[in-house]
């Protein structure tokens, strides 16, 4: 998820927007609020001063003190973040929407990121409330991260694959049985269930997954193999309700075979730019539901 190259300032400058229409919304939100109750309390004790006589409509007066509510820390922390630095987020503002857009129904929801970057911040923020938590590969990089941003949840984990080995590898999930099985990763026989993430990780019902990581794009990186098909193993196994899972850099082959073998075609509701989006069904909450939908 770290950012190779730096992007435009279009992109920089959308994303403070954003977080500025997030951080007005909530204070008018409060200040309505504030003034409703106020007009309430009015009324109340007016109707029980004088409950003979009718009730005169008036115009209600604006609060002589306005309220203000503080930004939320994430939300203040990501506009401080984002407006100092000049690195900006891998994803392209058209990616960031597909689910911001999810985010902005979902959440406050459990979140669950496979990588740790510069976007980091801003997706614990538009998630404002909930638990997101980010899983990467590079423990130097996690100690860097922190120490700039302490209070991202953070797990180190470790891949036993490589990208060469995504042919032999996406041939035994299509083939075994094994790999159809729903159950908890940790208990699967295929292959390509990853069994070695934090205890968090399997026990939490996530509502959204991103994977973005781990290192693809040379043939001795760990690959996203088993980071695809054990984020679609753990969205199945959830007790009940969608979940929804993206997956960043379909452009390349692993990225594009792994997502459309075990998140299935069938549960593709968007593409856009590099990043595919999917809603994938309990499939504990309906026994006998295939692997696919057909």
């Amino acid at each position: 998820m770290r950012s190779k190259t730096q992007f435009t300032g279009t992109l920089k400058v959308s994303l403070l927007c954003l977080g500025f229409l997030v951080l007005f919304a909530l204070i008018f939100r409060s200040t309505i609020s504030s003034f409703n109750s106020s007009s309430k309390s009015r009324g109340s004790s007016s109707t029980t001063e004088q409950p003979t006589t009718a009730a005169v409509v008036e115009c209600p007066s604006l609060p002589l003190t306005p309220t203000c509510s503080k930004a939320p820390p994430s939300l203040a922390n990501a506009v401080i973040h984002y407006a100092t630095t000049n690195i900006t987020p891998q994803q392209t503002l058209e990616e960031i929407s597909v689910s911001a857009r999810v985010l902005q129904k979902k959440s406050p929801c459990n979140f669950l990121v496979f990588g740790l970057g510069h976007d980091s911040l801003m997706w614990t923020s538009l998630n404002y409330g909930g638990r997101t938590v980010f899983l990467e590969e590079d423990k130097a990089w996690i100690d860097q991260v922190q120490q700039r941003i302490p209070g991202l949840e953070s797990y180190h984990v470790a891949y036993d694959t490589k990208v060469h080995e995504a042919d032999d590898l996406i041939k035994i999930g299509m083939e075994e049985d094994e790999c159809k099985k729903v159950s908890d990763p940790r208990l699967s026989k295929c292959q390509l269930a990853h069994k070695g993430f934090p205890s968090e990780v399997y026990d939490i019902e996530w509502d959204v997954i991103m994977v973005d990581a781990p290192t693809g794009y040379f043939e001795g990186a760990p690959g996203r193999m088993s980071a695809i098909y054990t984020a679609g193993l753990i969205a199945r196994n959830k007790e009940q309700g969608d979940t929804d899972v993206f997956v960043h850099d379909v452009d390349r082959k692993v990225e594009d075979s792994f997502s459309k073998a075990f998140l299935c075609h069938g549960y593709l509701r968007e593409q856009q730019g590099r990043i595919r989006h999917f809603t994938i069904p309990s499939h504990r909450a309906r026994l006998g539901r295939p692997f696919c939908p057909s």
